[in-house]
């Protein structure tokens, strides 16, 4: 081979070697839906545990599995709950209470007159108040405004919002107030999964106590929750 048939090759291999490692690395590059090649994958993407449901078959997903235990990628049974379920049962006759005791709020829309029958279960004082205000302005006073007369900025573009200091809005019940903030009604959304129960019951007693001066208020004392029971037997 002549010299410059070898010069050729060399020239060659300086550009082809270098522009091919270029183009294997681009190609590991992660980014959007790819996410490139991984060491120990299942380091970083680890078997998902349905809480309902259990994947029983131990040969699902088999094709894409990389598992220790050779055992299909989507199996992913609970071996120690034999109900079907990756999350364990609740207690037999028992009833979730969130942290604060109280217990699920499962009134419908439509159920206004029984739900004005619940009563307040958080105990008024200054600093309850003191949170109903901090409540009311964050949550209330784009629609109602601070002074609760429906002329928030917001209430005043899309109309119809309730003024909560006049007419038969003074005197509705607190367990009514309640319900309406957390299932809405007429343009008022339901704002119940994005206040917490306690707040909202601090947002009524703001409401009564400082809009509407304590008309149709409860007592200072905390009330009992009304239980589903009761609510029945009325």
């Amino acid at each position: 081979m002549s010299n410059s048939g070898k010069m050729k090759i060399a020239i060659n291999s300086k550009i082809l070697v270098p522009a091919l490692a270029a183009v294997l690395l681009y190609g590991c590059k992660a980014g959007g839906e790819n996410q490139g090649l991984e060491y120990a994958p299942q380091m970083y993407h680890s078997v998902p545990y349905e809480g309902l449901t259990q994947i029983t078959d131990e040969e699902e997903g088999t094709w894409l599995s990389t598992r220790e235990d050779e055992k299909g990628e989507f199996f992913n049974s609970n071996v120690n709950n034999p109900h079907r379920m990756n999350m364990r049962e609740p207690v037999a006759n028992t009833v979730p209470r969130n942290k604060q005791g109280y217990l699920p709020y499962r009134l419908e829309t439509d159920e206004l007159e029984e739900a004005a029958l619940t009563r307040n279960p958080v105990t008024l004082n200054d600093e309850v108040l003191k949170d109903g205000e901090a409540l009311y302005e964050q949550y209330c006073t784009a629609c109602h405004g601070a002074k609760g007369e429906g002329d928030g900025k917001v209430g005043m573009i899309i109309g119809g919002v309730a003024n909560l200091t006049g007419g038969a809005y003074v005197g509705l019940p607190e367990g009514h107030i309640f319900h309406v903030i957390t299932k809405g009604k007429g343009r008022m959304g339901a704002h119940g999964s994005q206040i917490p129960q306690e707040s909202r019951w601090k947002i009524v007693h703001y409401v009564k106590q400082e809009i509407q001066g304590g008309v149709g208020a409860q007592t200072a004392e905390a009330a009992p929750e009304v239980t589903e029971t009761e609510i029945s037997a009325n």
